[in-house]
């Protein structure tokens, strides 16, 4: 997590794989139709509020024989972690795809007060 001049203020990022399957015939490459993968992601530090969280793909492996379908999506949004998933649907082939993050929140601060 860094910490910006604010110490309130934090920023936590990776790169994730979601799914590897044209090496074993998984579903996203020899499948047709709606499919989907989910990867739990983790923060390193919990935030104090729900962050904004952004996703891109940093790796997409395809077929080139049809048509590129597919969404990559934050879901699931927690002070914790998220989930990232990936949809693609009709005769799209997906091999593999990673995907970057990025996490922008409120942190908590050592002089932050709880009074009930």
């Amino acid at each position: 997590m860094k910490r910006l001049q604010s110490p309130r203020l934090g920023i936590d990022q990776g790169d994730i794989e979601i799914f590897s399957e044209f090496e074993n015939g998984g579903n996203m490459w020899t499948g047709a139709g709606p499919r989907e993968r989910r990867r739990a992601v983790r923060f390193s530090e919990s935030f104090a509020a729900l962050p904004a969280v952004h996703v891109s793909s940093s790796l997409m492996d395809i077929d080139s024989g049809a048509a590129l379908r597919a969404e990559l999506v934050a879901e699931n949004i927690t002070v914790e972690g998220f989930e990232v998933v990936f949809r693609t649907w009709n005769d799209s082939r997906i091999a593999r795809i990673r995907a970057a993050w990025l996490a922008i929140g409120t942190l908590s601060y050592a002089d932050d007060w709880d009074i009930p």
